[in-house]
């Protein structure tokens, strides 16, 4: 059977679905996590080089993935991650304070040793005149299988201007729910018009796995 959001395949099921997907069930630091409360401390700030581009765009099934070319990073400390793609959940996978958000964007890398990565824009419903994100909103219902090419846009547009974050050792949030995943989510969300977030609810009314134990794990804060 396949993995789903709800009904036989939906999250408390992933772990009996297939063998490679038992972390899901028996791991102990899986995501998403709801974050009430966290330890404050000086982190490395995001450092992203982010540019110009012409990604394609898929509808997997679960989602929107927006595949990015090569030469989009982020580096934090001594560790630099390269950007591979970016997809959607709503409601936000995440919770802050018992809140999940309208919607969350999650920007997965990998560094040089192969080792994963997400950076986690939340999204709320707002006043946006924001072209990067109409550019890819705009595409999303023509969106199939096969990837097509969503125009040009300035990536970093699609993040807040203040990137604060609170980091934690997880997982993916879909199977196999592979541990060893660095999260950086970013504290102030960014805001689109609640005709884009209908539209993508229109496609996927749900798919956001719900919140994980923390398993003992912190959840640290940056200053």
């Amino acid at each position: 059977m396949h993995w789903d959001y709800q009904g036989p395949g939906g999250p408390t099921h992933w772990g009996d679905l297939d063998e490679d997907y038992a972390t899901c069930s028996l791991g102990h630091a899986q995501s998403p996590v709801g974050i009430q409360r966290t330890v404050k401390k000086v982190m490395p700030p995001l450092m992203f080089e982010y540019t110009m581009i012409a990604p394609t765009m898929v509808n997997n099934g679960h989602t929107i993935e927006v595949n990015v070319p090569p030469g989009n990073s982020v580096t934090v400390g001594e560790r630099r991650w390269n950007l591979a793609q970016f997809h959607f959940h709503t409601p936000s996978e995440e919770s802050i304070g018992d809140r999940r958000h309208e919607m969350v964007a999650h920007f997965v890398r990998k560094d040089a040793d192969g080792k994963l990565g997400v950076v986690a824009p939340l999204i709320d419903a707002g006043k946006s005149d924001n072209a990067a994100w109409e550019t890819i909103f705009a595409q999303m219902s023509k969106a199939g299988a096969t990837p097509q090419p969503t125009g040009h846009f300035f990536l970093p547009a699609l993040l807040p201007q203040d990137h604060g974050y609170y980091a934690l050792k997880g997982s993916l949030t879909t199977p196999p729910c592979a541990e060893g995943v660095s999260w950086m989510i970013l504290k102030h969300p960014v805001t689109l018009k609640e005709r884009d977030i209908a539209a993508f609810r229109r496609m996927f009314p749900l798919n956001a796995r719900p919140v994980q134990s923390l398993a003992g794990r912190t959840v640290y804060e940056s200053l």
